[in-house]
């Protein structure tokens, strides 16, 4: 322990993370094809609407990106929401806001092999499901072993490979919009407002569909020790990816809409946007789904490096083992233990079978619980933001009162609210699944803590 500072001398995080490098991060989390993948659950849910159900989430979730942000300028640190909460509010609430994070980051990495090898099979059927499984698996752990600096690097190589297909996809929908000329004067229109199919239910039902898209965001906090000045560069990056990706998810599935309108159904609506594209340009079908693999490879890796650093935040406060989950590997400054046990979990988890043989864990499922856990943390984290940026806050005005409840009252509340309300419509699947989940960690966490009575240790780290 350096007497100076207060923080331990050991093997540190490495400080080499430009904002740069924080953007391309969150948007390969995010995904910029994140839309494609559910434009036909958000088509068929919203009866269009699409578009502005998406530009309605992304407000929705800047409120909490803005929570995140204003939080890692006090907190820089890798235990991100586990650290803000349990700071600012207690450390037993801190440690609840943890554990449901855990199982998010968790899910994230074992879903996103799932479905990469459900793909992949597909294009290379020789190749068994199990076994593409271990390969996605494997990969995941052994990139995010090498260093965070290797994964910067591979996140801006599958960032520039999507953007490129994205490209591709716009030049090849517009030229198909303007070689089918429409009379109808509210044809580019009509992915915002139709009035024939809006409904209040049918928007705000596709629009609590199009916020989870959007999640993943939050991810950018668990490298705060790796940011170059974070205080500054998180709350950018954060709020910046959450913009980008909103208005390039919007303008997805405006083409999406105009090539292939509502009111036509799809072959197939898990590959709506695929059977669109194809509308455009037949071969989009094949490089389409080939770029959705690698848009989920990215996200898998992404969520993989966020659930280690958030394993060894609380690793480090005590709330979990210590000397496994806070330790550093000194050759690529890593958590190399926790990135070991995400993918260990991954592997295991996604070749569990049923009585009849089948894959115990779904997509689907595995999505359901993924959100249950992140809107846990959402909630927590705008909820210390309130605490420390308005409740604790000696108002000397009434001038100075409302000012501060418009910049730091309003947004958090707001995001808190939210969170709370999407947390409620959730499946009664994932909501049980989900709290066995959270009564197993806080009955560890009482043990581990003797009731949450001993010291918690939250260094904040040299910038």
């Amino acid at each position: 322990m350096d007497k100076e500072t207060g923080v331990s001398a050991g093997p540190r995080l490495r400080r080499s993370l430009t904002l740069w490098d924080l953007i391309l991060y969150g948007a390969i989390v995010l995904q910029p094809v994140a839309p494609m993948s559910v434009f036909g659950a958000l088509s068929d849910r919203g009866r269009g609407h699409v578009v502005t159900a998406i530009l309605i989430a992304m407000v929705a979730m800047l409120f909490t990106a803005m929570s995140y942000g204003r939080m890692a300028r006090a907190y820089p640190s890798a235990g991100s929401a586990f650290t803000y909460v349990a700071q600012e509010i207690h450390p037993s609430i801190g440690y609840v806001t943890g554990w449901s994070f855990v199982m998010d980051y968790i899910v994230n990495p074992l879903i996103c092999t799932i479905w990469c090898a459900v793909q992949a099979h597909e294009f290379a059927p020789g190749i068994p499901v199990w076994g593409w499984k271990v390969f996605f698996a494997v990969a995941f752990t052994l990139l995010n072993l090498q260093g965070i600096k290797t994964s910067a690097r591979v996140n801006a190589g599958l960032t520039i490979g999507m953007s490129a297909v994205v490209i591709v996809v716009f030049v090849t929908a517009i030229r198909y919009i303007l070689g089918h000329p429409h009379s109808d004067p509210r044809f580019f229109t009509r992915p915002f407002y139709d009035p024939q199919t809006f409904t209040w239910g049918n928007l705000f039902g596709c629009t609590s569909i199009a916020v989870l898209s959007y999640i993943g965001f939050d991810a950018i906090s668990t490298l705060s020790e790796e940011a170059e000045n974070p205080r500054r560069n998180i709350l950018l990056a954060t709020v910046l990816t959450c913009v980008v990706i909103g208005f390039l998810s919007a303008a997805e599935v405006y083409i999406g809409q105009l090539v292939w309108p509502a009111s036509q159904p799809f072959p197939n609506p898990d590959t709506a946007y695929v059977w669109a594209a194809a509308r455009t340009w037949a071969p989009l079908f094949k490089i389409l789904g080939l770029t959705l693999i690698v848009a989920n490879f990215g996200s898998g890796m992404g969520a993989h490096i966020g659930a280690a650093r958030l394993l060894y935040g609380m690793g480090r406060s005590n709330a979990l083992p210590k000397s496994f989950f806070g330790a550093i590997d000194p050759k690529h400054q890593v958590p190399r233990n926790n990135v070991l046990v995400v993918g260990a979990i991954a592997l295991i988890l996604s070749q569990l079978r049923s009585a009849d043989g089948s894959f115990l864990l779904t997509y689907e499922r595995g999505v359901e619980l993924l959100n249950y856990g992140a809107l846990i943390a959402f909630m927590g984290v705008n909820a210390a933001a309130l605490a420390r940026y308005f409740l604790r806050v000696d108002h000397k005005s009434l001038g100075e009162l409302v000012r501060n409840a418009l910049s730091n009252l309003i947004p958090p509340m707001l995001g808190l609210v939210i969170c709370f309300f999407l947390w409620l419509n959730l499946s009664r699947s994932a909501k049980i699944v989900g709290s066995i989940w959270m009564l197993a960690g806080i009955l560890f966490g009482v043990w581990k803590t003797r009731g949450f009575r001993e010291q918690l240790s939250f260094e904040v780290p040299p910038e």
